[in-house]
């Protein structure tokens, strides 16, 4: 009899040639079990997406409810659908004034190509700056704004007229210009192994954009929605974006994404082309009802107040030779090793004792630590000791 692991092999596309073949029978909480009754403590929360845990039990009433509603419809923008409306209004609640217009998609990268777009259409500039070993996703146009020429090279050509500028670096900002359409920038780089912002280079890049008439587009498609213990991360360096984007832990687990904008950008995309950006799928109904019971649920359980102290809980427990280093914002954290070799080595290690833990995509020394904001304290002890056994079983002291 054909085994579940012979079909993924076989008629699977896959993305490397060394897929971690986990099995996973089912997920609840911060935990995943295998189908012999193995049980992994998820450590990064499906890359950022497990925010309130999987399989909440807000999240899966509110797509039972939809479900028996109706799920696909039209188009998105053509029907007046209770999801989209409801969290619309939802995560208006959540934003400065000024941005008051949301565009759902499907993904993070979704909203990445909707953002580009309409920047350039509204400013009628074709330039677009992005920082160096950012990571905005993999269709072409995010590709283009990738900051890692490794990860481009085997795809060009790609959009043109594309610059990239230093994150955190001050006197790269003048290369924003008057041709500049719009500067995308995740306000907490995730990929490079979690950068956070430093002399308050996002109050500078932001006086930038408004001296040359550019657009400031901030990707917290890893960072929102309560990840670095605000809802938003820009939320901490006192600033506010033109166009926001958003994805990963906003479905609690379902696939959707933003691109939100003032009023009067977005309109943008209404004349000259009318239907200047449109998705089938974008704003799935099932999809936003999951993602207003995430968003209530983030909320209610004032999940937010218990990030710093959670992180500042794995800091102190995670103190080894072995680990150069502990960057952080709320519990988005890179743990620094040596090396690739020794990082690979201890999280196979982990693994198999326990815990799912991954390396960053820019940053192969540095350990992915972003569980479900749901996480507790035993949980966390649970964790960093498997962590720590599986540094002594692999690599010493």
């Amino acid at each position: 009899m054909v085994t579940l692991r012979q079909l993924f092999l076989k008629h699977q596309a896959q993305t490397s040639d060394f897929p971690l073949m986990i099995e996973v029978e089912r997920a609840e909480g911060v935990y995943m079990y295998g189908v012999e009754g193995e049980r992994y403590l998820d450590l990064i929360s499906g890359i950022g997406v497990s925010n309130v845990g999987h399989r909440h039990p807000k999240v899966v009433k509110a797509i039972h409810n939809q479900l028996d509603k109706y799920m696909h419809l039209m188009v998105y923008g053509e029907f007046v659908q209770a999801p989209q409306a409801k969290l619309a209004e939802a995560l208006y609640t959540t934003l400065p004034p000024r941005l008051d217009n949301m565009y759902f998609l499907n993904s993070g990268a979704e909203a990445v190509e909707g953002a580009l777009k309409l920047a350039k259409r509204y400013t009628g500039r074709t330039e677009l700056v992005s920082c160096r070993n950012a990571y905005h996703g993999s269709t072409q146009g995010a590709l283009s704004v990738n900051g890692s020429e490794s990860f481009k090279n085997a795809f060009r050509p790609l959009l043109p007229d594309v610059r990239h500028i230093h994150y955190n670096n001050l006197p790269d900002l003048q290369d924003i210009t008057e041709r500049t359409a719009a500067v995308i920038v995740e306000t907490v780089q995730g990929e490079a192994g979690v950068r956070v912002p430093e002399n308050d280079y996002l109050m500078h890049l932001r006086a930038r954009c408004t001296e040359v008439g550019a657009l400031l587009i901030l990707d917290e498609i890893q960072c929102g929605f309560g990840r670095t213990g605000t809802f938003w991360a820009f939320e901490q360096f006192g600033i506010e974006p033109d166009i926001l984007l958003c994805a990963k832990g906003m479905g609690g687990g379902m696939p959707i994404g933003a691109f939100i904008a003032p009023q009067e950008i977005m309109a943008s995309f209404k004349t000259d082309p009318i239907l200047g950006h449109c998705t089938t799928f974008g704003g799935h109904p099932v999809s936003c009802a999951a993602s207003l019971a995430t968003l209530q649920t983030i909320k209610e359980d004032n999940l937010l107040a218990g990030v710093a102290e959670k992180a500042e809980l794995f800091k102190k427990l995670l103190v080894h030779p072995r680990i150069k280093e502990i960057r952080h914002c709320g519990l988005m954290m890179a743990a620094e090793f040596e090396s690739f070799d020794v990082l690979k080595a201890v999280i196979d290690k982990a693994i198999v004792n326990g815990v799912l833990t991954d390396w960053f995509l820019f940053c192969d020394n540095s350990m992915r630590i972003a569980p479900p904001l749901t996480i507790t304290e035993d949980q966390i002890h649970e964790a960093c000791e498997i962590i720590l056994k599986s540094i002594e079983e692999t690599v010493g002291k």
